[in-house]
């Protein structure tokens, strides 16, 4: 039997049960009625029964043509969704409207103001020019008043300073140092989304995340902070220690250097403190401003903040070749430091000087701070290529003693 008269066949016995089961509607398809009162006991066992018949006889074929914007006019379907007189709902589980509940709850959820995470989508990075510029329009005449622009000497100190120091700082130039000074003198406020911005991008750029994080946390002690909170370590440095991380990380040419620094600070054996030891580089960059070690180098540049920036990154960059050729460990933190500033001082266009063959180097991809490349100078037996383990594997460490604060 072919398919043409196979279907004929299924017409014939869908037909033949019209009178007890149904009509032809007004589409020539067929609607099997219910009555209006009927309880869901009820409907259920009609909707069986037609199943059955369809089941039977093949007429399953029929709802395959059937357009679904036309499903809505079926009578089976019609009886399913319609409220009756007769047909009242049950109790619902108490669980169930529990569980809706928290449910519609999820889209309002605010978190604690106090854990500094936010409802948001995760923000925006924020770059150095941009939060430079939140300091400069802001009123900082209060922090002004605590600054001290340059060390006073007296007797022959001074005499000394006078003939055989730096020059000074050309007038229209000390108005922009005075601006540092004072962002050192700053705090870190964790209620100011432009401060919590910053700590996202550095964050964010050094362990490549790309979600926010929480201002207090065990995390910010993977980055090198000594604690949960990032402001009880800017002691010294105020907000422009943050400023300087966020210039290491945010500008092309020092990402890289910034990177490699991190990854040497989770070495196994010579780990120390990343965001704590930046801090104290800070802390340097600002002594040797007041103490005006840094004034022939913006005389000739005329420009200020640009020249501390570069000093904190070679200096920076000298702490890191130093604590790999020499082996140091976090023990000999306060030995290095106090070398480190010494030196910075007293030498601050040398330091310059290798930042920038060290940059330019580096963009042509010639040499690496943790690379096999050997670095100028005699570094010892101890100069093969170190092993790095990663942020998990750091074991806690207490800084008081090792000189760092």
């Amino acid at each position: 039997m072919n398919e043409k008269s196979s279907s004929f066949g299924t017409e014939d016995k869908i037909r033949d049960g019209q009178a007890a089961n149904g009509r032809c509607g007004p589409d020539c398809r067929w609607v099997f009625p219910l009555p209006v009162k009927k309880n869901l006991s009820q409907v259920e066992s009609v909707s069986v029964g037609q199943s059955s018949l369809y089941k039977d006889n093949g007429a399953l074929m029929a709802f395959r043509g059937m357009p679904i914007s036309e499903l809505k006019n079926h009578g089976i379907l019609q009886a399913l969704t319609t409220e009756t007189n007769g047909w009242q709902l049950g109790v619902v589980n108490p669980e169930v409207l529990r569980a809706q509940e928290e449910w519609d709850m999820v889209d309002t959820i605010h978190p604690d103001p106090e854990s500094g995470v936010s409802s948001q989508q995760p923000g925006q990075l924020i770059s150095f020019s941009e939060a430079l510029q939140h300091f400069q329009t802001l009123d900082l005449s209060s922090f002004k008043k605590r600054i001290q622009p340059t060390i006073r000497r007296t007797g022959l100190a001074a005499l000394r300073h006078c003939l055989f120091g730096p020059p000074k700082l050309h007038q229209g130039l000390r108005e922009e140092r005075d601006l540092v000074l004072t962002i050192a003198q700053c705090g870190l406020d964790s209620q100011d989304p432009m401060h919590g911005r910053v700590l996202q991008t550095i964050y964010k750029k050094l362990t490549g995340s790309k979600f926010d994080c929480a201002l207090h946390g065990d995390h910010w002690e993977d980055l090198g902070f000594q604690g949960a909170n990032p402001a009880t370590d800017l002691r010294g440095a105020g907000f422009l220690a943050l400023l300087h991380l966020l210039y290491l990380v945010m500008d092309s040419k020092t990402l890289l250097m910034a990177q490699e620094i991190f990854r040497l600070s989770h070495h196994h054996i010579q780990q120390f403190p990343f965001c704590l030891m930046s801090v104290n580089i800070t802390r340097i960059a600002i002594q040797a401003l007041r103490e005006e070690c840094l004034s022939r180098e913006c005389n000739r540049r005329q420009k200020v903040i640009p020249v501390v920036n570069s000093f904190y990154a070679a200096t920076f960059l000298h702490l890191a070749r130093v604590w790999r050729a020499q082996q140091r460990t976090i023990s000999d933190s306060g030995f290095v430091l106090k070398d480190l500033e010494v030196l910075a001082k007293k030498s601050p266009k040398r330091l310059l000087k290798t930042l920038d063959v060290y940059l330019t180097r580096v963009s042509k991809g010639q040499t690496s701070l943790l690379g096999t490349q050997k670095c100028s100078g005699s570094e010892g037996p101890h100069s093969k290529d170190l092993t790095f383990t990663g942020v998990c594997d750091l074991q806690s460490h207490s800084f008081e003693s090792t000189g760092l604060i």
